[in-house]
Protein backbone atom coordinates (compact mmCIF):
# COMPACT_ATOMS: atom_id res chain seq x y z
CA UNK A 1 0.00 0.00 0.00
CA UNK A 2 1.70 3.05 -1.12
CA UNK A 3 1.04 6.43 1.42
CA UNK A 4 -0.71 9.53 -0.24
CA UNK A 5 1.41 13.19 -0.31
CA UNK A 6 -0.49 13.95 2.89
CA UNK A 7 1.88 13.15 5.31
CA UNK A 8 0.35 11.22 8.28
CA UNK A 9 -2.72 9.89 6.71
CA UNK A 10 -3.07 6.54 4.21
CA UNK A 11 -6.06 7.65 2.68
CA UNK A 12 -8.21 11.32 2.84
CA UNK A 13 -11.06 8.61 3.51
CA UNK A 14 -11.55 5.91 4.79
CA UNK A 15 -15.43 4.66 4.25
CA UNK A 16 -16.94 1.58 5.85
CA UNK A 17 -19.54 -0.28 4.41
CA UNK A 18 -19.05 -1.09 0.52
CA UNK A 19 -23.09 -1.25 -0.37
CA UNK A 20 -25.21 1.26 -1.91
CA UNK A 21 -24.15 5.06 0.20
CA UNK A 22 -20.54 3.66 0.49
CA UNK A 23 -19.75 2.67 -2.67
CA UNK A 24 -21.34 5.49 -3.89
CA UNK A 25 -19.72 8.03 -1.56
CA UNK A 26 -16.18 6.52 -3.09
CA UNK A 27 -16.91 6.87 -6.13
CA UNK A 28 -18.09 10.34 -5.89
CA UNK A 29 -15.12 11.24 -3.73
CA UNK A 30 -12.74 9.75 -5.79
CA UNK A 31 -13.47 11.52 -8.75
CA UNK A 32 -13.10 14.88 -6.89
CA UNK A 33 -9.67 13.86 -6.10
CA UNK A 34 -9.85 11.79 -3.37
CA UNK A 35 -7.64 8.96 -2.19
CA UNK A 36 -10.52 6.33 -0.61
CA UNK A 37 -10.14 3.16 1.15
CA UNK A 38 -13.41 1.47 1.27
CA UNK A 39 -14.51 -1.47 3.57
CA UNK A 40 -16.16 -4.11 3.37
CA UNK A 41 -17.15 -6.76 6.33
CA UNK A 42 -17.68 -9.50 3.90
CA UNK A 43 -15.24 -10.91 1.54
CA UNK A 44 -17.37 -12.10 -0.94
CA UNK A 45 -17.49 -9.33 -3.45
CA UNK A 46 -20.88 -10.78 -4.93
CA UNK A 47 -22.63 -10.26 -0.95
CA UNK A 48 -25.72 -8.04 -1.03
CA UNK A 49 -28.68 -6.74 1.14
CA UNK A 50 -31.35 -9.40 1.43
CA UNK A 51 -33.86 -7.09 2.98
CA UNK A 52 -34.88 -4.36 1.10
CA UNK A 53 -37.71 -3.19 -1.02
CA UNK A 54 -35.05 -3.57 -4.00
CA UNK A 55 -36.39 -0.20 -5.38
CA UNK A 56 -34.43 3.16 -6.58
CA UNK A 57 -36.54 6.02 -6.15
CA UNK A 58 -36.78 8.87 -9.01
CA UNK A 59 -34.68 11.16 -6.57
CA UNK A 60 -32.00 8.63 -6.80
CA UNK A 61 -32.16 9.24 -10.67
CA UNK A 62 -28.97 11.86 -10.73
CA UNK A 63 -26.91 10.41 -8.75
CA UNK A 64 -27.24 7.01 -10.72
CA UNK A 65 -26.70 9.58 -13.55
CA UNK A 66 -23.28 11.16 -12.26
CA UNK A 67 -22.01 7.39 -11.41
CA UNK A 68 -22.47 6.69 -15.09
CA UNK A 69 -24.46 3.13 -13.51
CA UNK A 70 -27.64 3.98 -15.56
CA UNK A 71 -26.52 1.96 -18.70
CA UNK A 72 -25.24 -0.64 -17.00
CA UNK A 73 -28.93 -0.59 -14.76
CA UNK A 74 -30.71 -1.17 -18.13
CA UNK A 75 -28.37 -3.60 -19.21
CA UNK A 76 -29.09 -5.66 -15.83
CA UNK A 77 -32.49 -5.46 -16.84
CA UNK A 78 -33.49 -2.40 -14.15
CA UNK A 79 -37.64 -2.07 -14.72
CA UNK A 80 -38.11 1.82 -14.97
CA UNK A 81 -40.56 2.00 -11.54
CA UNK A 82 -43.86 3.43 -12.31
CA UNK A 83 -46.90 2.25 -9.88
CA UNK A 84 -50.31 2.78 -8.95
CA UNK A 85 -51.51 2.71 -5.37
CA UNK A 86 -54.62 1.50 -4.18
CA UNK A 87 -56.57 3.11 -1.56
CA UNK A 88 -59.93 2.94 -0.42
CA UNK A 89 -61.02 5.87 -3.16
CA UNK A 90 -59.71 3.72 -5.67
CA UNK A 91 -56.67 3.71 -7.58
CA UNK A 92 -53.95 6.50 -7.53
CA UNK A 93 -52.48 6.40 -10.84
CA UNK A 94 -50.05 8.70 -11.55
CA UNK A 95 -49.61 9.92 -15.52
CA UNK A 96 -47.42 12.01 -17.50
CA UNK A 97 -49.56 15.49 -18.33
CA UNK A 98 -50.66 15.12 -22.29
CA UNK A 99 -48.63 18.12 -23.32
CA UNK A 100 -45.90 17.94 -20.87
CA UNK A 101 -42.34 15.89 -20.61
CA UNK A 102 -42.86 12.14 -19.06
CA UNK A 103 -42.62 11.62 -15.45
CA UNK A 104 -39.28 11.00 -13.77
CA UNK A 105 -38.29 7.43 -12.67
CA UNK A 106 -35.54 5.64 -10.62
CA UNK A 107 -35.22 1.72 -10.68
CA UNK A 108 -36.43 -1.78 -9.67
CA UNK A 109 -33.63 -3.96 -9.30
CA UNK A 110 -32.83 -6.62 -7.03
CA UNK A 111 -29.83 -5.98 -4.21
CA UNK A 112 -28.28 -9.16 -5.85
CA UNK A 113 -27.87 -7.22 -9.07
CA UNK A 114 -27.30 -4.10 -7.85
CA UNK A 115 -24.74 -4.33 -5.06
CA UNK A 116 -22.14 -5.99 -6.74
CA UNK A 117 -22.66 -3.95 -9.47
CA UNK A 118 -22.09 -0.72 -8.03
CA UNK A 119 -19.11 -2.34 -5.60
CA UNK A 120 -17.21 -3.55 -8.61
CA UNK A 121 -18.01 0.13 -10.20
CA UNK A 122 -16.24 1.72 -7.33
CA UNK A 123 -13.39 -0.95 -7.31
CA UNK A 124 -12.62 0.39 -10.75
CA UNK A 125 -12.85 3.74 -10.01
CA UNK A 126 -9.47 5.53 -10.18
CA UNK A 127 -8.49 6.35 -6.50
CA UNK A 128 -10.37 3.84 -4.60
CA UNK A 129 -9.04 1.01 -2.80
CA UNK A 130 -11.48 -1.72 -2.13
CA UNK A 131 -10.25 -4.08 0.46
CA UNK A 132 -12.95 -6.99 1.07
CA UNK A 133 -13.21 -8.29 4.21
CA UNK A 134 -12.40 -5.97 6.69
CA UNK A 135 -14.35 -5.03 9.62
CA UNK A 136 -13.98 -2.40 12.15
CA UNK A 137 -13.50 -2.93 15.20
CA UNK A 138 -12.73 0.36 16.91
CA UNK A 139 -11.77 3.64 15.98
CA UNK A 140 -8.66 6.11 15.97
CA UNK A 141 -8.88 8.89 18.32
CA UNK A 142 -6.82 11.99 19.29
CA UNK A 143 -7.87 14.55 20.89
CA UNK A 144 -11.44 14.03 20.76
CA UNK A 145 -11.81 13.55 16.87
CA UNK A 146 -11.69 10.99 14.56
CA UNK A 147 -8.65 10.34 12.77
CA UNK A 148 -9.05 6.61 11.49
CA UNK A 149 -10.36 3.10 12.21
CA UNK A 150 -8.73 -0.27 13.21
CA UNK A 151 -10.02 -3.46 11.56
CA UNK A 152 -9.66 -6.89 11.40
CA UNK A 153 -8.78 -8.80 8.15
CA UNK A 154 -7.94 -11.76 7.11
CA UNK A 155 -4.15 -11.52 7.98
CA UNK A 156 -4.92 -9.53 11.28
CA UNK A 157 -6.01 -6.34 12.68
CA UNK A 158 -4.36 -3.37 10.97
CA UNK A 159 -4.77 1.12 11.62
CA UNK A 160 -6.20 2.72 8.40
CA UNK A 161 -6.00 6.60 8.86
CA UNK A 162 -7.75 8.98 6.70
CA UNK A 163 -8.81 12.88 7.65
CA UNK A 164 -12.18 11.62 7.26
CA UNK A 165 -13.70 8.70 8.22
CA UNK A 166 -17.63 7.44 7.08
CA UNK A 167 -19.68 5.10 8.30
CA UNK A 168 -21.77 3.62 5.72
CA UNK A 169 -22.20 0.43 7.43
CA UNK A 170 -26.21 0.13 8.18
CA UNK A 171 -28.33 1.08 10.29
CA UNK A 172 -26.55 -0.85 13.14
CA UNK A 173 -23.88 1.14 12.21
CA UNK A 174 -20.27 0.09 14.30
CA UNK A 175 -18.92 3.58 13.43
CA UNK A 176 -21.86 5.31 14.82
CA UNK A 177 -21.62 3.07 17.96
CA UNK A 178 -17.64 3.84 18.52
CA UNK A 179 -18.43 6.80 17.82
CA UNK A 180 -21.00 7.60 20.29
CA UNK A 181 -22.68 9.64 18.11
CA UNK A 182 -26.71 9.93 19.46
CA UNK A 183 -29.37 8.27 18.02
CA UNK A 184 -33.29 8.81 18.64
CA UNK A 185 -35.29 5.48 18.12
CA UNK A 186 -38.66 5.91 16.98
CA UNK A 187 -41.02 2.43 17.14
CA UNK A 188 -42.34 1.09 13.90
CA UNK A 189 -45.82 -0.36 14.69
CA UNK A 190 -45.71 -2.56 11.54
CA UNK A 191 -43.97 -5.96 10.74
CA UNK A 192 -42.79 -6.97 7.55
CA UNK A 193 -42.13 -10.16 5.44
CA UNK A 194 -41.26 -10.32 1.79
CA UNK A 195 -40.50 -12.88 -1.15
CA UNK A 196 -39.53 -13.16 -4.81
CA UNK A 197 -41.62 -14.68 -7.26
CA UNK A 198 -40.91 -15.15 -11.10
CA UNK A 199 -43.65 -15.34 -13.59
CA UNK A 200 -46.34 -12.65 -11.39
CA UNK A 201 -48.28 -10.59 -13.95
CA UNK A 202 -48.90 -7.06 -12.57
CA UNK A 203 -51.17 -4.91 -14.89
CA UNK A 204 -49.45 -2.78 -17.47
CA UNK A 205 -46.11 -4.98 -15.70
CA UNK A 206 -46.00 -1.11 -12.85
CA UNK A 207 -45.41 -1.75 -9.55
CA UNK A 208 -48.41 -2.07 -7.33
CA UNK A 209 -49.09 -0.61 -3.66
CA UNK A 210 -51.74 -1.20 -1.36
CA UNK A 211 -52.53 1.41 1.68
CA UNK A 212 -55.40 -0.61 3.52
CA UNK A 213 -55.02 1.48 6.51
CA UNK A 214 -53.62 0.73 8.69
CA UNK A 215 -52.17 -2.34 6.66
CA UNK A 216 -50.29 -2.12 3.91
CA UNK A 217 -48.70 -4.05 1.13
CA UNK A 218 -46.65 -3.84 -2.30
CA UNK A 219 -45.50 -5.59 -5.66
CA UNK A 220 -42.34 -4.66 -7.40
CA UNK A 221 -41.12 -5.80 -10.54
CA UNK A 222 -37.62 -6.23 -11.04
CA UNK A 223 -34.65 -7.64 -13.03
CA UNK A 224 -34.70 -11.08 -14.84
CA UNK A 225 -38.57 -11.41 -14.46
CA UNK A 226 -38.33 -11.48 -10.93
CA UNK A 227 -41.40 -9.61 -8.64
CA UNK A 228 -40.67 -8.51 -5.03
CA UNK A 229 -44.13 -9.01 -3.05
CA UNK A 230 -43.78 -7.38 0.53
CA UNK A 231 -46.94 -7.58 3.03
CA UNK A 232 -46.53 -4.96 6.08
CA UNK A 233 -49.41 -4.75 8.84
CA UNK A 234 -50.32 -3.46 11.78
CA UNK A 235 -48.57 -5.75 14.65
CA UNK A 236 -51.42 -6.57 16.36
CA UNK A 237 -51.99 -9.06 13.79
CA UNK A 238 -48.16 -10.63 14.75
CA UNK A 239 -49.03 -13.53 16.69
CA UNK A 240 -51.60 -14.77 14.22
CA UNK A 241 -49.32 -14.55 11.59
CA UNK A 242 -46.11 -16.29 13.21
CA UNK A 243 -48.48 -19.16 13.96
CA UNK A 244 -48.45 -20.07 10.32
CA UNK A 245 -45.89 -17.59 8.06
CA UNK A 246 -46.55 -19.20 5.27
CA UNK A 247 -50.03 -19.46 4.81
CA UNK A 248 -50.67 -15.83 6.87
CA UNK A 249 -48.26 -14.07 3.92
CA UNK A 250 -50.27 -16.24 1.15
CA UNK A 251 -53.57 -15.00 2.76
CA UNK A 252 -52.83 -11.95 2.72
CA UNK A 253 -51.52 -11.51 -0.54
CA UNK A 254 -54.81 -13.34 -1.97
CA UNK A 255 -57.10 -11.29 -0.27
CA UNK A 256 -55.56 -7.56 -1.71
CA UNK A 257 -57.80 -5.58 -4.35
CA UNK A 258 -57.00 -7.00 -7.62
CA UNK A 259 -54.85 -9.16 -5.89
CA UNK A 260 -51.67 -10.24 -7.97
CA UNK A 261 -52.06 -14.29 -8.58
CA UNK A 262 -49.41 -15.47 -6.52
CA UNK A 263 -51.01 -19.08 -6.87
CA UNK A 264 -49.52 -19.44 -10.49
CA UNK A 265 -46.63 -18.15 -9.79
CA UNK A 266 -43.20 -19.50 -8.99
CA UNK A 267 -41.73 -18.59 -5.45
CA UNK A 268 -38.00 -18.27 -5.82
CA UNK A 269 -36.61 -17.49 -1.90
CA UNK A 270 -37.69 -17.92 1.18
CA UNK A 271 -40.12 -15.62 3.38
CA UNK A 272 -38.00 -13.38 4.65
CA UNK A 273 -38.71 -10.25 6.91
CA UNK A 274 -38.49 -8.68 10.25
CA UNK A 275 -40.79 -7.92 13.13
CA UNK A 276 -39.31 -4.94 14.78
CA UNK A 277 -37.57 -2.28 12.67
CA UNK A 278 -37.70 1.14 14.41
CA UNK A 279 -36.54 4.10 12.65
CA UNK A 280 -33.09 5.64 13.73
CA UNK A 281 -32.51 9.34 13.44
CA UNK A 282 -28.52 10.07 14.31
CA UNK A 283 -26.46 12.85 13.78
CA UNK A 284 -24.78 13.12 10.64
CA UNK A 285 -21.03 14.36 11.22
CA UNK A 286 -18.83 14.34 14.20
CA UNK A 287 -15.21 15.64 14.23
CA UNK A 288 -13.85 13.71 12.06
CA UNK A 289 -16.46 11.59 11.08
CA UNK A 290 -19.55 11.44 8.82
CA UNK A 291 -22.60 9.02 8.25
CA UNK A 292 -24.61 8.11 4.92
CA UNK A 293 -27.47 6.26 3.72
CA UNK A 294 -28.99 4.11 6.67
CA UNK A 295 -26.41 4.74 9.39
CA UNK A 296 -27.57 8.17 9.41
CA UNK A 297 -30.92 8.05 9.42
CA UNK A 298 -32.95 4.73 8.70
CA UNK A 299 -36.53 5.70 7.32
CA UNK A 300 -39.67 2.96 7.18
CA UNK A 301 -39.52 0.59 4.59
CA UNK A 302 -43.53 1.20 3.79
CA UNK A 303 -42.31 3.96 1.70
CA UNK A 304 -39.08 2.69 0.06
CA UNK A 305 -37.16 5.55 -0.25
CA UNK A 306 -34.16 4.00 1.52
CA UNK A 307 -32.44 3.21 -1.46
CA UNK A 308 -32.59 6.26 -3.11
CA UNK A 309 -31.57 8.39 -0.01
CA UNK A 310 -28.80 6.23 0.51
CA UNK A 311 -27.46 7.64 -2.98
CA UNK A 312 -28.16 11.27 -2.12
CA UNK A 313 -26.64 11.48 1.49
CA UNK A 314 -23.32 9.67 -0.18
CA UNK A 315 -23.43 12.38 -3.03
CA UNK A 316 -24.32 15.44 -0.57
CA UNK A 317 -21.17 14.27 1.69
CA UNK A 318 -19.11 14.01 -1.85
CA UNK A 319 -19.81 17.36 -2.84
CA UNK A 320 -19.70 19.37 0.96
CA UNK A 321 -16.15 18.07 1.81
CA UNK A 322 -14.18 16.94 -1.30
CA UNK A 323 -11.81 19.75 -0.83
CA UNK A 324 -11.31 19.63 2.75
CA UNK A 325 -10.60 16.00 2.95
CA UNK A 326 -7.89 16.66 -0.20
CA UNK A 327 -5.80 19.23 2.04
CA UNK A 328 -7.15 22.13 0.33
CA UNK A 329 -10.29 23.50 2.82
CA UNK A 330 -11.51 23.63 6.19
CA UNK A 331 -13.43 19.77 7.04
CA UNK A 332 -15.02 20.79 10.43
CA UNK A 333 -16.90 23.67 8.14
CA UNK A 334 -17.32 21.09 5.34
CA UNK A 335 -19.24 18.93 7.36
CA UNK A 336 -21.54 21.45 9.03
CA UNK A 337 -22.65 22.25 5.61
CA UNK A 338 -23.00 18.51 4.74
CA UNK A 339 -24.99 17.77 7.92
CA UNK A 340 -27.14 21.14 7.45
CA UNK A 341 -28.11 19.66 4.27
CA UNK A 342 -28.86 16.52 5.03
CA UNK A 343 -31.07 17.68 7.93
CA UNK A 344 -33.09 20.16 5.53
CA UNK A 345 -33.69 17.93 2.81
CA UNK A 346 -34.50 14.56 5.37
CA UNK A 347 -35.81 15.98 8.48
CA UNK A 348 -39.65 16.95 7.08
CA UNK A 349 -39.84 13.48 5.53
CA UNK A 350 -38.66 11.64 8.69
CA UNK A 351 -40.87 13.18 10.93
CA UNK A 352 -43.62 12.06 8.60
CA UNK A 353 -42.69 8.44 8.34
CA UNK A 354 -42.52 8.71 11.94
CA UNK A 355 -46.07 9.79 12.83
CA UNK A 356 -47.47 7.27 10.20
CA UNK A 357 -45.07 4.60 11.56
CA UNK A 358 -45.40 4.99 15.89
CA UNK A 359 -49.49 3.63 15.63
CA UNK A 360 -50.16 2.18 12.52
CA UNK A 361 -52.76 4.60 12.47
CA UNK A 362 -55.45 4.67 9.39
CA UNK A 363 -54.78 8.02 7.39
CA UNK A 364 -55.59 11.42 9.26
CA UNK A 365 -57.63 13.86 7.87
CA UNK A 366 -55.00 15.54 5.90
CA UNK A 367 -53.81 12.15 4.43
CA UNK A 368 -57.20 11.37 3.55
CA UNK A 369 -57.52 14.71 1.82
CA UNK A 370 -54.68 14.84 -0.40
CA UNK A 371 -54.75 10.43 -0.94
CA UNK A 372 -58.60 11.19 -2.02
CA UNK A 373 -58.15 13.59 -4.17
CA UNK A 374 -54.85 12.11 -6.02
CA UNK A 375 -57.50 8.99 -6.61
CA UNK A 376 -60.04 11.41 -8.49
CA UNK A 377 -57.65 14.18 -10.34
CA UNK A 378 -54.60 13.28 -12.88
CA UNK A 379 -52.97 16.64 -11.65
CA UNK A 380 -53.35 15.36 -7.47
CA UNK A 381 -51.52 12.07 -8.79
CA UNK A 382 -48.39 13.40 -10.53
CA UNK A 383 -48.73 16.06 -7.30
CA UNK A 384 -48.92 12.85 -4.84
CA UNK A 385 -46.30 11.08 -7.34
CA UNK A 386 -43.37 13.68 -6.75
CA UNK A 387 -43.46 13.61 -3.11
CA UNK A 388 -43.89 9.58 -3.04
CA UNK A 389 -40.23 9.63 -5.34
CA UNK A 390 -38.77 12.25 -2.79
CA UNK A 391 -38.68 15.18 -5.75
CA UNK A 392 -40.24 17.42 -3.67
CA UNK A 393 -40.62 17.84 0.19
CA UNK A 394 -43.23 18.26 2.65
CA UNK A 395 -43.63 21.26 2.76
CA UNK A 396 -44.26 21.85 -1.04
CA UNK A 397 -46.40 18.73 -1.25
CA UNK A 398 -48.41 19.93 1.80
CA UNK A 399 -48.36 23.73 0.89
CA UNK A 400 -51.51 26.21 0.70
CA UNK A 401 -51.90 25.97 -2.73
CA UNK A 402 -52.03 21.93 -2.82
CA UNK A 403 -54.32 21.68 0.13
CA UNK A 404 -56.90 23.50 -1.68
CA UNK A 405 -56.53 22.44 -5.11
CA UNK A 406 -56.91 18.88 -3.17
CA UNK A 407 -59.99 20.55 -1.24
CA UNK A 408 -61.90 21.55 -4.87
CA UNK A 409 -61.30 18.37 -6.25
CA UNK A 410 -62.87 16.54 -3.57
CA UNK A 411 -65.89 18.76 -3.43
CA UNK A 412 -66.02 18.38 -7.43
CA UNK A 413 -66.65 14.94 -7.23
CA UNK A 414 -68.99 14.99 -4.10
CA UNK A 415 -71.63 17.18 -6.12
CA UNK A 416 -70.87 14.89 -9.65
CA UNK A 417 -71.41 11.66 -7.29
CA UNK A 418 -74.88 9.69 -7.97
CA UNK A 419 -76.87 10.45 -5.47
CA UNK A 420 -77.95 7.53 -3.38
CA UNK A 421 -81.40 5.68 -3.85
CA UNK A 422 -84.08 6.21 -1.97
CA UNK A 423 -86.32 3.02 -1.31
Amino acid sequence: MTKPESAGHDYDVVISGASLAGSAAAILLARRGARVALLERRSDPGAYKVLCTHSLTANAYPVLDELGLVPALEQAGAIRNEARWYTRWGWIEPRAAPSGPGLPYGYNIRRSTLDPLIRSHAARTPGVDLLLGHQVTGLVREAGRTVGVRASAADGEREIRARLVVGADGRDSAVAKFAEVPVRRHENARFGYLAHFRGLPLRDGIAHAWFLEPDMAYAFPNDDGVTVVAVLPDKKRLPAFREDLEGSFLDFVRGLPEAPPVDSAERVSKIIGTVDYPLLTREPTAPGLALVGDAALTGDPLWGVGCGWALQSAQWLAEAVATAVTGRGDLDKSLAAYARTHRRRLTGHQKLAVDFAKTARPFNPGEQLMFSAAARDAAMARHMFLFASRLIGPLRFLSPLALARAAVVNMRHRRTATPPVRA
